[in-house]
């Protein structure tokens, strides 16, 4: 603060030794003069000029101390008393600017969550026609017609889920009910909604559960693993897709493994990043990417660590790790 002051006072400081330098200039020039008491004259101004600087600094200093140390945020209570003018004016413009911020974000609020609730009554509105649509493919004769439509309305399905959870996500923690999940049948649940997809790539299950409860949120766990099978099943081609789940020092770990494209190892840490899609393929119009960040971020709140590990061109597998039953508590508590 001591530099910032000296730098905005730097006028006076000038002004205030220009003005000694003219007076010893002119006591040399006029031989009338004697240089001693001039000498006198200038060392005492000087130096009260310094103690006043010093009083000055103490003084000035204190507001925007208290400025400076004052938390970032929208409360004007905390704003230092003003004791000069300037500070009044500072004072009450920064209040001003915070009231009116603070009214545009509360209507921006309520905008966001107005346009959030449109959008979640429109999925709804459009998952009624869509599941009509699914009863009528029954009708279909022509398997190979039948099973191109199928896999173009699962495409929009899992899309328009992809989205509704992505606008839920936001208020997770007040959708949260952990209880113990049989993995057998959420897989098995998953499983089938991909059928058609599956039948149509020429893809398998292999599973292999030795452990098949688990306590967390059963509908967003299914979430959480709905992303993963449908990259394993999307990145695949004629082979099978392994699930297998154990316990190890306690905790459940589920992993879902494939034998597709893989990830590149540059691309491994950028997966989960919100909108990455991906360095191998990047002209691919399908990929969102969306799914791995959302499924990390559901993932965070269950207490539920997540790994990935894959080789170029030979294939992936993603491993769910979950928590302790005892460290639940906190989750529970939600």
């Amino acid at each position: 603060m001591i530099k910032e002051f000296l730098i905005e006072r730097i006028s006076w400081i000038l002004f205030i030794f220009a003005t000694q330098l003219l007076i010893l200039f002119v006591a040399y020039l006029d031989p009338v003069l004697t240089l001693k008491p001039i000498l006198y004259i200038v060392f005492i101004i000087t130096l009260l000029f310094m103690i006043f600087l010093i009083f000055r600094y103490n003084k000035e200093t204190k507001f925007y101390k208290l400025l400076k140390e004052r938390e970032n945020n929208f409360d004007s209570t905390d704003l230092p008393n003003p004791e000069t003018p300037f500070e009044e004016i500072i004072t009450t413009s920064s209040t001003e600017q915070t009231e009116r911020l603070k009214q545009l974000a509360s209507q921006n609020k309520i905008i966001l969550e107005q346009e959030k609730d449109e959008l979640l009554s429109w999925i709804h509105e459009v998952k009624t026609p869509l599941t009509a649509m699914h009863l009528i493919f029954d009708r279909i004769e022509d398997p190979k017609l039948k099973s191109d439509v199928t896999y173009e309305w699962l495409r929009i399905h899992l899309l328009l889920d992809q989205q509704l959870h992505q606008k839920r996500i936001s208020f997770i923690e007040n959708d949260l009910h952990i209880e113990k999940t049989n993995l057998e049948q959420l897989l098995f649940d998953e499983i089938k909604t991909l059928q058609t997809w599956c039948i149509q790539k020429r893809i398998g299950f292999d599973l292999k559960l030795n452990t098949t409860e688990v306590l967390t949120d059963a509908k967003w766990l299914a979430f959480i693993i709905r992303q993963l099978l449908t990259n394993a099943v999307k990145y695949s081609e004629d082979s099978d897709i392994t699930v297998k789940s154990l316990t190890k020092n306690n905790q459940v770990i589920l992993q879902i493994s494939d034998s597709g494209r893989g990830i590149d190892p540059k691309d491994i840490s950028r997966i989960f990043d919100k909108g990455f899609t991906s360095t191998t393929n990047h002209s691919d119009q399908s990929s969102t990417g969306m799914g791995l960040y959302l499924a990390k971020k559901v993932a965070q709140t269950l207490h539920i660590h997540i790994e990935v590990e894959s080789t170029l061109y030979v294939g992936t597998t993603f491993t769910l790790i979950f928590s302790k039953r005892n460290e639940f508590i906190d989750v529970m508590g939600m």
